[in-house]
């Protein structure tokens, strides 16, 4: 099984965009918009359309509508109906910027799929982020400097320990109430982020913050 990727209607970054034939192509509401600019018919297309607007469907474009007032946003939709396709890793595109709220949204999305058991991340114009439960994940490299944040996402994240980064952790714990690992920082390479028990999100970005 391959990736499924996920846009949104929101700022779209083409950062490793690539999908394969064993990959997945959801648009969620909006996010048709950048796919169809790339010359890219996604593979579904689900949402309530209310970013859409008059918008003309290709017409061979399978699509699965929700009504606006409903109990999860179009992502969240899209993510749940790739867990049932099969697909455990998950690419996010086109859901940061814009309201506050539906980023705030999108990242617990993250992280409930984490909890699920997916691998799961999100492409923005200048940063990454990754959802990580009971796990380890290695970072690409970057250059020394470049902030790297950790957010606990659960109650408590316990046996968080973090290296390749300025201010590490050792079997660390962290809370949903305070930012111990905000703001954080590349020392030149890869970084390794661990979790024995708990959420984390993880934010790196491309240069130096200043």
């Amino acid at each position: 099984m391959g990736i499924c990727f996920i846009v949104g209607a929101g700022d779209f970054t083409p950062r490793d965009f690539t999908p394969s034939s064993q990959d997945c192509v959801i648009a969620a509401d909006g996010g048709l918009r950048p796919l169809l600019a790339m010359g890219i018919t996604p593979d579904l297309l689900m949402g309530d359309l209310d970013s859409l607007g008059q918008f003309d469907l290709p017409a061979s474009l399978p699509l699965v509508q929700f009504p606006v007032e409903k109990d999860d946003t179009d992502t969240g939709i899209a993510l749940a109906h790739g867990w049932q396709l099969g697909y455990r890793q998950f690419a996010l595109y086109g859901c940061s910027g814009g309201r506050a709220d539906h980023l705030l949204a999108n990242w617990q999305s993250m992280c409930r799929m984490s909890r699920m058991g997916a691998q799961i991340h999100m492409t923005a114009q200048d940063y990454d982020a990754y959802a990580l439960t009971n796990g380890s994940l290695v970072l690409p490299g970057r250059s020394a400097g470049t902030t790297v944040s950790v957010f606990c996402m659960s109650q408590q994240a316990s046996g968080v320990t973090l290296t390749g980064l300025k201010y590490p952790l050792s079997d660390a714990s962290l809370s949903c109430d305070y930012p111990l690992g905000v703001s954080n920082c590349h020392t030149g390479g890869e970084a390794c982020i661990s979790v024995q028990e708990g959420t984390l999100l993880i934010l790196q970005y491309l240069n130096p913050q200043s």
